[in-house]
């Protein structure tokens, strides 16, 4: 009989304890190596390799990994790593994912208790936001997709089945975000047959927020074109600086038009979880989704994204199908619908929701709220060490954890290669964007592991090159 069962448990479970140790001796000694280093050439080729006919020892390939793979990964698990919004993980993820690939539940549907967990971590999350008790979602790879899910539901709230069954084609539906929408909302657009320019993107006022006068004049505008504006996005953490959008005051003009009113709060949404930030996002609790990543300032592990719908019925009528195969049944394995398959665009789903519901029972609301305080208050610090020293210019407000700023006399050029160089070295990984035109070098402190130590080298080590 063919079986990919190991001849030799006991030497399958010796290998794994030796595996387990090695990660937790890595996760405890993560300051000890660099940031982030560059593949060297060799090891680069070594993935060009030609399809494995016959297997390999698990104890060489493990040696492979630990060589080839482990050194080279993007860094965020480091404390001095602050370029882009990663989550730095956390070590009861981690076992969370050991646990879910013993499992291997498919969590696509029927009635198990993978899907009882993602469930009650939905009612959490509706929970956290100030969301009805009856709210929908479904957990994803990221924000990515879970804006386009949004998007969908706005499009069965406009146009109904005819929408689902007909497509989109001639309704001219037209949708609203700020100049500082991440990517993924206009490649939503896209990926429902929209089109990217059925986004308008309105101008920011000083302090990065959607201008919400302009939003108003383009509604006007659309609808004197014969245009059905049928989705307002509003950002709770603008990619570039942090910045929240009155949501508030959109979830009224959203109201007004009889649009979908959406918040991509992939990081910013989290602010809820700190009393402190939390009034920043007053008016999100009136949205019509949310989505958001729990593999950001919550520190689960990659990947972990949420959408959250106001209204289940919408979302039920944006993805649910009746098949035969996939009849859904009273009672047995097949109880339980609607199931996850309903509710989003995967049917071979997994248990995403067991590292996040372990995150959350471990450390509790209050523990990670405090990260969010400490992260923002180390934005702050790094804001202040700016500011205090000659050649360095802060060049955006900063609102939550972004700090985006300059250095006096230095070209792009110049800027972009102090970072690469920062990055190669292994000592700290910041990111750039561009502000009123200008390279900025920009520092997003989400990491939990991210001390003022960290912070105050940072700036020291620029200062020292300049």
């Amino acid at each position: 009989m063919s079986t990919l069962d190991p001849a030799d448990w006991a030497g399958l479970r010796a290998l794994g304890h030796k595996m387990l140790d090695d990660m937790v001796d890595h996760l405890a000694t993560l300051r000890d190596g660099p940031v982030w280093q560059p593949m060297p050439p060799a090891v680069r080729a070594g993935f060009n390799a030609p399809l494995p006919v016959q297997g390999m020892p698990l104890e060489a390939l493990y040696e492979r990994f630990r060589a080839d793979i482990q050194p080279y990964v993007t860094g965020n698990t480091h404390p001095r790593f602050m370029g882009w919004v990663h989550g730095g993980g956390n070590a009861i993820s981690m076992l969370a994912e050991l646990l879910a690939g013993a499992m291997n539940a498919n969590c696509g549907g029927r009635d198990h208790a993978g899907i009882a967990v993602e469930r009650q971590v939905i009612a959490w999350s509706a929970k956290m936001f100030g969301m009805p008790a009856e709210t929908s979602g479904v957990l994803l790879t990221g924000s990515s997709m879970a804006n386009f899910v949004a998007v969908l539901c706005a499009r069965t709230k406009t146009l109904g089945q005819v929408g689902r069954s007909n497509g989109v084609a001639g309704h001219k539906l037209t949708a609203y975000a700020s100049a500082g929408v991440h990517r993924c909302v206009p490649g939503a657009l896209d990926m429902a047959g929209l089109g990217s320019d059925a986004l308008r993107r309105i101008p920011v006022d000083e302090d990065f927020r959607m201008d919400t006068r302009q939003l108003r004049a383009a509604i006007a505008a659309d609808r004197g074109a014969g245009r059905t504006p049928f989705l307002i996005v509003g950002t709770a953490g603008t990619v570039d600086v942090g910045a929240f959008d009155e949501l508030g005051t959109l979830a009224d003009i959203a109201a007004e038009a009889g649009a979908w009113f959406h918040v991509d709060g992939a990081f910013g949404a989290l602010a809820a979880l700190s009393p402190t930030h939390k009034p920043a996002l007053a008016g999100l609790e009136r949205a019509d989704s949310v989505a958001f990543d729990f593999h950001k300032w919550a520190q689960v592990t990659y990947d972990a994204g949420c959408v959250l719908v106001r209204d289940p019925d919408i979302e039920l009528a944006t993805f649910a199908q009746a098949t035969s195969y996939l009849a859904a049944a009273p009672r047995g394995l097949a109880g339980g619908a609607p199931w996850p398959c309903d509710l989003g665009p995967d049917l071979s789903r997994g248990f995403r929701a067991l590292k996040i519901w372990m995150t959350l029972c471990a450390y509790g609301t209050q523990a990670l709220g405090a990260i969010v305080d400490e992260t923002c208050a180390l934005a702050r610090r790094l804001a202040g060490l700016i500011q205090a020293s000659p050649g360095l210019t802060l060049l955006a407000p900063v609102k939550l954890n972004i700090v985006c700023f300059g250095i006096a006399g230095f070209s792009d050029a110049q800027t972009a290669a102090l970072v690469a160089d920062l990055q190669e070295e292994g000592l700290f990984a910041p990111s750039t964007t561009i502000i009123g035109g200008r390279l900025a070098i920009r520092a997003a402190i989400v990491n939990h592991r991210t001390s003022a130590a960290d912070i105050d080298a940072l700036v020291a080590e620029i200062i020292r090159r300049i």
